[in-house]
């Protein structure tokens, strides 16, 4: 089977929660033209299932193709990205631009977000992506999820000790083939062609 691990669309910022809860944004205006862009790139698929984590802004990018397929949208925990519980979202662009610490300890290959293990975090990426595999022998599943949930099931895959090293664009694609004797293998990397203009 296949399994294409979306990133979620641009989000808004949101700098602190209301009530000090888990920051929990929507999308940007240009994250919803990106995501908009995504029925007609994965036309070409055969779609046999749609999840996503629990996350407004991945549940949001999922729409667009939700409505389209006419599918039934799955919510899966264990995609959910590793700052879920944060009272902040600042998107990555951003903490880049400012030279937010956050951004250097990325770039260093460590999770930001106090209290999070990273070994633990792959670990529930990893097992909830089984899951979804394990599901839908000989379909393809589409994934709405997290650029930090992309490293960890890719990194898994290919070997990678970081938790993470290398950046999905907002609204990519990446690929990875599932066999049903446990074998994985990645197809494709944060594939962008369909959202370039807006990136």
């Amino acid at each position: 089977m296949e399994l294409v691990l979306v990133r979620h669309a641009l989000p808004v910022r949101i700098d602190v929660a209301p009530g000090g809860g888990p920051a929990d944004p929507g999308l940007a205006e240009r994250g919803v033209e990106q995501a908009a862009r995504l029925p007609e790139a994965l036309r070409a698929y055969d779609v046999t299932a749609v999840y996503s984590s629990p996350a407004r802004r991945a549940l949001e990018t999922a729409a667009p193709l939700v409505e389209a397929l006419s599918a039934r949208l799955r919510i899966e925990p264990g995609i959910t990205e590793f700052d879920a519980d944060d009272p902040s979202y600042v998107p990555v662009e951003e903490l880049k631009a400012s030279g937010d610490p956050r951004w250097e300890r990325l770039v260093r290959g460590d999770l930001y977000t106090a209290g999070v293990d990273p070994v633990a975090f792959r670990a529930r990426v990893v097992e909830g992506v089984q899951r979804i595999a394990a599901a839908h022998p000989g379909g393809r599943a589409v994934l709405f999820t997290h650029s930090g949930a992309i490293n960890a099931y890719a990194g898994h895959v290919l070997g990678q000790e970081r938790p993470i090293w290398f950046a999905p664009d907002y609204c990519s694609i990446t690929r990875i083939a599932a066999a049903r004797n446990g074998r994985r293998g990645v197809v494709s990397l944060n594939e962008t062609g369909h959202v370039r203009d807006l990136l």
